[in-house]
């Protein structure tokens, strides 16, 4: 019987290939991304949950409350030894400093290794598990390092890594003691060389100050695993005490537990995936696959009157109800089947394209495992009986005199109106898609276009190290700023705008007490004003050599303070970062700090050699390739210990939007699917409607009417079908989309033309879609329409 059924779907499946084309492909599309956002979605809820106890694991981190709450992953350098001696029965405590872009070197050999280096506590390898596979953990000794298989490999080959010792940024020399076993791709933890935390002093000073309560740095986490029972309630009404260490500061700081598991979607503390972000794509893929399988069955319906005398001569040859829908469901699960193993196969060969666009790192040999195959053979089975049941139920129907004779009435293979429905369904969400996609490209627009209040273009920022002598920074920035293809040198801090920001409270000299607002400082030399275009709008430039003594403060800066007049700033004396003070003598317009998710901040602009970073050099656009390798040949010959990396600060500035990027890209994704999708689902309705009106299409031809008369009795029905949608559309996605721009303090305004577009781009494809077959029955013969009929 099994096999009876098989052979009929077979040869049923390839008597029409358009037919069976379009199913497969249709599910296919849709499938392929059902199978990815599975994978994608398996792979982020098992971020960090392979270590042992990874419940019991906890990162203390802080809400800052000032002017606005705001959150960092982090803790005060003093707050983990406070926590040890006061709760040290509780669990095991370790600290991790991370520090990305690191220069590490072995012998004349030099690495710079952008997931960079972790300064951690020996108790790390208790609460994290990363087994070690040779040697031992001896970071409770300083100077001592960890490293894993695939660093050991590239760093040292064939050779035994033991007691071997590497460089770290020209400052530290570490001696290897063990080699941990590969870092898994689902771990928030990065950086594969783990250094004695008593080591870090010589790198970070702030860190290395292990009863320091002022201050937060983002480079330090602090972690817990606790023991089994244990109340993170319990703990935390306790923490307000760690607080009160913080006198005379008007930043209070409240701490939390945040749970391991939680910490990966949880944006304000460094998570990179939001579990909403998970829904949305959970919920679009799900919505696919569901217009796959109503546009299966309308292209099942529309083949039924086809079919009909084959189900009369099966029920006069005794076949039952039961038998010819068991019959049809086998041929659609044939098809599911088919399109299964495509989206199989397309899947394989799209996982390395997921992995860059969402930053994973998952093989084919990690996704595959039981909990994908129970739901690829799950897929299977609902698309198979979502599909094909109601298409079944139909065909299995016919009464067989009337099959047989060819009078099965339109009513019997399904109400129009139901069909119409699904069509205006499925292109309401299809516009909902559309429309976000439009906004969203739009904003992307408005990132790139908008003035920022600096030059962006053609500036090229070169990290300089942490052991940089001020002789040579000199010496190397005179050197560069003599070359014909530079118009300025800058050494500073960081750029404007970046993701690396120096924050501190600061005292007006001469008010009682400390204001309610923080600033945000970019430790920078005289020519920052000019390299980056900053306008200033009163006083005058830092005098180049003032040594911290004079800075430049921002039109937000005066706002805060409630002064009407940038003059009324000029010449006093301002506080800040501890005992630091500066002459305020130059004032510029506000510029952008961050992206634009966030509002304006105070910034103040001085020099502070301590803390350069970088260059900033602003070259000569018509000289680009020609210059660089000179200012390499220059570098060389001032840092020869160095490895000479840069990045272009506009392609700095992009990677605030990678997250809104990947959304466009799966939004237009989503988009052409659910159009291509759509269309189907049309060509469908309009082969139902030339079924329905062969008859009145003849007529109408012997009345004289013409092809565009004719073309438009389908026309009108599609245009009113997706203005109805557009109606329905509309208001969903100006919700959508307008709480999607919340999140950006500066955003495109939600205009009209962006709805209209979108309508009007789904009335052309739909068009196309339509006319394919509606021309065909237009410019059919009457005579053999009405024969036909």
């Amino acid at each position: 019987m099994f096999k009876n059924y098989l052979r009929i779907a077979f040869r049923n499946l390839f008597s029409n290939k358009v037919y069976g084309l379009l199913n497969i492909l249709g599910l296919a599309l849709s499938m392929t991304c059902g199978l990815l956002i599975f994978v994608l979605v398996k792979y982020h809820l098992s971020f960090d949950n392979f270590h042992k106890n990874a419940n019991r694991i906890y990162q203390f981190v802080t809400e800052q409350h000032r002017e606005t709450v705001s959150y960092t992953g982090s803790v005060p350098p003093a707050f983990a030894e406070a926590y040890r001696q006061d709760f040290g029965e509780t669990g095991v405590v370790a600290r991790a400093a991370t520090y990305s872009e690191t220069l590490v070197s072995y012998d004349l050999n030099k690495f710079i290794e952008d997931e960079g280096v972790s300064f951690v506590d020996p108790t790390y390898f208790d609460v994290f598990n990363f087994p070690l596979l040779t040697g031992k953990n001896m970071l409770a000794e300083p100077n001592t390092v960890l490293i894993t298989t695939s660093l050991a490999k590239k760093y040292f080959g064939n050779e035994d890594p033991i007691n071997k010792v590497i460089k770290i940024e020209n400052r530290l020399n570490a001696r290897i003691t063990g080699v941990l076993k590969n870092l898994p791709g689902n771990t928030d933890q990065r950086a594969g060389i783990f250094i004695s935390f008593k080591s870090v002093k010589n790198l970070d000073e702030f860190v290395g100050k292990e009863h320091n309560w002022n201050g937060i740095t983002s480079v330090l986490k602090t972690y817990v695993r606790l023991l089994p029972g244990v109340s993170t309630a319990n703990l935390e009404k306790q923490f307000p005490k760690y607080g009160e260490n913080r006198k005379g500061s008007k930043n209070k700081h409240v701490y939390h537990m945040l749970p391991l598991q939680d910490r990966h979607f949880d944006a304000r503390y460094g998570g990179t995936m939001e579990k909403r972000s998970l829904w949305i794509l959970v919920f679009a893929g799900l919505f696919l696959i569901v217009t796959a399988c109503l546009n299966f069955i309308n292209l099942s319906t529309a083949q039924a009157l086809r079919r009909s005398k084959e189900v009369g001569i099966r029920k006069a040859l005794g076949s039952f109800r039961l038998q010819l829908f068991w019959q049809f469901l086998m041929e659609t699960g044939l098809i599911v089947v088919m399109a299964t193993l495509v989206a199989v196969v397309l899947g394989v060969l799209l996982l390395p394209n997921v992995n860059s666009l969402f930053g994973a790192k998952m093989s084919l040999a990690s996704v595959i495992d039981i909990k994908l195959l129970a739901f690829i053979f799950g897929m299977i089975l609902i698309v198979t009986f979502f599909a094909g049941s109601y298409p079944g139920l139909i065909l299995s129907g016919f009464r067989p005199v009337l099959a047989l004779k060819g009078k099965v009435s339109m009513q019997q293979v399904g109400s129009f109106n139901i069909r119409r429905i699904l069509i205006v369904t499925q292109f309401a969400i299809t516009l909902i898609l559309i429309i976000g996609m439009l906004v969203i490209t739009r904003q992307m627009q408005y990132t790139r276009q908008t003035d920022l209040g600096f030059n962006k273009d053609a500036i090229l920022m070169v990290p300089m190290g942490a052991d940089s002598l001020d002789a040579n920074v000199t010496t190397l920035k005179n050197e560069l700023m003599r070359q014909t293809g530079i118009q300025n040198v800058s050494v500073c801090f960081e750029a404007p705008s970046s993701w690396s920001n120096w924050n501190t409270n600061i005292h007006m000299v001469g008010d009682a007490e400390d204001e309610p607002f923080t600033v945000d400082v970019r430790a920078a030399d005289e020519q920052y004003v000019s390299t980056f275009g900053l306008q200033l709008i009163a006083g005058r430039n830092l005098f180049p050599d003032s040594a911290a003594r004079e800075c430049i403060v921002n039109e937000m800066f005066i706002h805060k303070l409630n002064l009407k007049s940038p003059l009324e700033l000029i010449d006093r004396q301002i506080k800040f970062n501890g005992d630091n003070q500066a002459t305020i003598v130059g004032v510029v317009k506000n510029f952008h700090i961050r992206s634009l998710h966030d509002d304006i901040g105070a910034v103040m602009i001085t020099p502070f050699r301590k803390f350069y970073q970088n260059f900033a050099v602003k070259l000569n656009m018509g000289q680009l390739t020609t210059t660089i390798p000179v200012i390499e040949k220059l570098w060389s010959a001032r840092f020869p210990d160095k490895l000479f990396t840069y990045k272009f600060f506009d392609k700095q500035i992009a990677e605030f939007y990678e997250t809104e990027e990947t959304m466009l890209r799966l939004v237009s994704i989503f988009s052409v699917i659910a159009i291509f999708i759509g269309c189907l689902g049309l060509y469908g309705l309009v082969s139902f409607m030339v079924m329905q009106k062969t008859k009145e299409i003849g007529i109408r031809k012997v009345l004289g009417s013409s092809v565009g008369e004719i073309l438009w009795i389908f026309g009108k029905e599609f245009a009113v079908l997706i203005l109805v949608a557009f109606c329905l559309a509309t208001p969903v996605a100006w919700w959508m989309m307008s709480t999607w721009l919340e999140d950006f303090k500066f955003h495109v305004a939600l205009g009209p033309g962006m709805f209209v577009g979108a309508v009007g781009l789904t009335m052309i494809v739909a068009g196309l879609t339509v006319s394919f077959q509606s021309v065909k029955a237009a410019m059919m013969n009457p005579v053999r329409s009405l024969k036909m009929e």
